[in-house]
């Protein structure tokens, strides 16, 4: 259980809301679904940006849909998972399922209303001035409409199925996260006057909006919705259409697979069944027009089980799902409009990329990579020779997510052909990923590879690569570890930190490593690696431990931790305890954060900032002052609960002083931004970092800068 309640906490549905938001905000801990939402305001923030065209703004936008999507799909659904087979859950807040469901879908509406009047006031005004506009239906000439209900015709009417309600007809299973109609209809004939209604899924499979370009290079986009609405009656001939709604879907897709002795086939079995109940589970959130048919709305209501809490009246003005603003945002003739990428500078440590052969360089020394700022082409590089390279015997690797026609997969697809082993641990838990995971790791394994389709009911999130040359010489291991996904697309907008090295002491650890998640070996102590499940926290904890002792005997001390999320209770609390001990405490925590800074007596020597910008901050740093021999870890690992019990990660430390200055710089650097940055509060909301008549630094564009020079000192206390 998360948190104590109190003794009335059986009755907190009873109570008034002046007093939930009291114990909420008297908590020591922030709920993690609250804080979520105040995430997503913040990358909602980003469409504010003026100096950015509307279509960078639009982006935004569409990211906190899909963020909104998830968030009901899976933590929203989490929380069903409790209320539907009466099973007890306290939040971070202490208030019990039914008081925070109530609590937290409040917060959700007023998200999605803030959402939807931004849309419509301040980024819907700008849309002719740029050239384009999504077009009424009766906005159109005589010879558009024309050519729409063409379209209509001939593409769209073929793929609509109506599906009927009533005595004679099931409730249909319509699917999740689609575009929907409810129609209401009656038969003239009918004598008893009976209504019923009929269910229509808007083809997903088709763009959201039909395009029109004008000769002067406007662009109008009809929404495929509306060319259906328009054309509905084709499919209820002589039939009265009494209304006709359209609304959306989220369900709960949360779900864990139940640890088995069975063979992998059982497992994988397994694994697509429970894939075919996210498609099937309880509704949570209903996204419907407004002025809907009150009849409608009941019947849905009974079908699905919910309440007013669960159902959103969109605006007409507005939209049912923004994610279908993308094909706006990506259109060819908006290309130049939008903000061109920054090609990538050469790596710090491997300035001469591109004219010396890898294997050779990493044989003189590591080489850390900054994604974004890096590219990943070096990582590629060496997968894509060792594939081809007659000596590498061997390659190893942990995969997580891949991007859509894979560098890496390829690579180790040839790698397989030629002859060499390949070892893949593809983790076919990755949510949202997991039937493009598993179509791509019986891909490899129909090649020859070696392929582990996760470990048990943990979830392989650790970020590795081992590949074995045999040279002249003698045996070198190369291996890349990492905080970022084995993922060529997403490396260019998400920040990530890597380590190329063919140093022992880091090769024997992860030679160990792969023995543990691909065998069955437990071995006794990593040099460089901290793990888990085995003993992430406690080692974590113990250097925070340090820090404290440390300050109590007058020695300096400080903490500077970078992650996604901070949720795990006891490394909080160690955190606090630090805090009261004197030790300065720095957290630029993306994302969720559990943790309340700046409470007397609590943590008032602990601040937090929050960095939300042009790129995703996926990197996670541990930064330990210790006397003076800094301590510096990166990897794969967030603070949270899933991380150090339920997942495979990694951490390692960095030993050479250039990249341990480099990643102190990357902190340094994180701190001192003013463009991007937000303030937690004590109260858990943020604000925008004051930039206190500084000059403007922004850390997206810094980096870019970034050289030897730059990183030659560093002091971060």
């Amino acid at each position: 259980m998360i948190g104590e309640p109190s003794n009335v906490e059986q009755h907190m549905a009873d109570k008034p809301q002046d007093l939930i938001n009291n114990q909420i905000l008297n908590s020591n801990y922030i709920s993690r679904d609250l804080s979520w939402l105040k995430f997503n305001y913040r990358v909602l923030d980003q469409a504010k940006h003026i100096d950015r065209s509307i279509f960078d703004r639009m982006k935004f936008l569409a990211i906190t849909a899909s963020n909104l999507d998830e968030f009901c799909t899976i933590r929203v659904g989490s929380l069903y998972n409790y209320i539907d087979y009466g099973k007890e859950r306290f939040d971070y807040s202490g208030l019990r399922e039914n008081p925070f469901r109530q609590y937290m879908m409040n917060e959700v509406h007023k998200f999605v209303q803030y959402q939807n009047e931004y849309y419509i006031k301040k980024l819907k005004p700008h849309f002719e001035k740029n050239n384009f506009r999504i077009a009424d239906y009766d906005s159109l000439t005589v010879e558009q409409m024309a050519q729409v209900n063409q379209y209509f015709q001939q593409t769209i009417y073929p793929m609509l199925t109506p599906m009927m309600f009533d005595s004679y007809h099931t409730f249909p299973v319509l699917k999740y996260n689609r575009l929907l109609f409810g129609v209401i209809t009656k038969a003239p004939q009918d004598l008893i006057n009976q209504q019923r209604v009929s269910f229509i899924q808007v083809p997903s499979n088709l763009p959201r909006f039909f395009e029109i370009i004008h000769d002067d290079r406007f662009v109008s986009f009809v929404p495929l919705e509306e060319i259906v609405r328009y054309n509905i009656h084709h499919l209820f001939r002589n039939i009265e259409i009494e209304a006709v709604n359209l609304f959306r879907i989220n369900r709960n897709g949360d779900f864990t697979l139940e640890e088995s002795e069975d063979i992998e086939s059982n497992f994988l079995l397994e694994l697509k069944r429970k894939l075919q109940t996210r498609r099937t589970g309880r509704v949570v959130k209903l996204d419907i027009e407004e002025n809907s048919a009150p009849w409608l709305l009941r019947l849905l209501k009974i079908q699905w089980d919910i309440d007013d809490l669960n159902i959103f009246h969109i605006p007409k003005e507005g939209m049912i799902d923004f994610t279908g603003i993308n094909q706006i945002i990506n259109h060819k003739e908006f290309k130049d409009k939008r903000a061109p990428m920054r090609p990538p500078r050469l790596p710090v440590a491997f300035p001469e990329f591109g004219t010396r052969d890898i294997f050779e360089v990493l044989k003189e020394r590591d080489v850390l990579l900054h994604h974004p700022y890096d590219s990943m082409d070096p990582v590629l590089e060496l997968v894509e020779k060792a594939a081809e390279d007659p000596l590498v015997l061997s390659i190893k690797i942990t995969i997580y997510r891949v991007a859509k026609d894979s560098r890496i997969t390829a690579a180790l697809l040839r790698a397989a052909e030629n002859g060499k082993h390949v070892a893949v641990l593809f983790e076919v838990k990755a949510r949202f990923d997991e039937e493009n995971n598993l179509r791509e790791a019986q891909r490899l394994q129909k090649a020859g590879c070696f392929v582990i389709y996760g470990v048990s009911s943990l979830k392989t999130h650790t970020k590795l690569l081992l590949i074995v040359r045999n040279e002249p010489d003698r045996v070198y291991r190369y291996v890349h570890l990492s905080s970022g996904n084995y993922n060529e697309v997403t490396s260019r907008f998400y920040t990530d930190l890597g380590l190329l090295t063919t140093n022992e002491m880091y090769a024997n650890d992860v030679s160990e490593f792969f023995n543990v998640i691909t065998g069955h070996s437990q071995p006794s102590a990593y040099r460089n690696l901290i793990t888990s499940p085995r003993d992430m926290r406690i080692q974590l904890c113990n250097l925070i431990k340090r820090e404290a002792e440390n300050a109590r005997q007058g020695m300096a001390a400080g903490i500077v931790i970078k992650l996604n999320s901070l949720q795990d209770k006891e490394f909080i609390d160690s955190l606090y305890e630090a805090s009261q001990a004197g030790v300065t405490i720095k957290l630029i925590i993306r994302g969720m954060c559990c943790l309340r800074p700046g409470r007397p007596g609590l943590s008032e020597n602990i601040e937090v900032i929050s960095i939300v910008g042009e790129y995703l901050e996926h990197s996670r740093i541990y930064y330990f002052h210790n006397a003076g021999n800094p301590k510096v870890y990166i990897g794969s690992a967030d603070a949270m609960v899933r991380s150090f019990d339920r997942r495979i990660e990694s951490l390692f430390s960095l030993e050479q002083d250039l990249l341990k200055r480099q990643t102190m710089n990357i902190i340094k650097f994180n701190l001192k931004d003013n463009v991007n940055s937000y303030t937690m509060k004590e109260d858990g909301s943020y604000v925008i970092k004051e930039q206190n008549g500084e000059a403007p630094f922004n850390v997206h564009k810094e980096f870019f800068e970034v050289t030897q020079h730059t990183i030659r000192d560093v002091n971060l206390f």
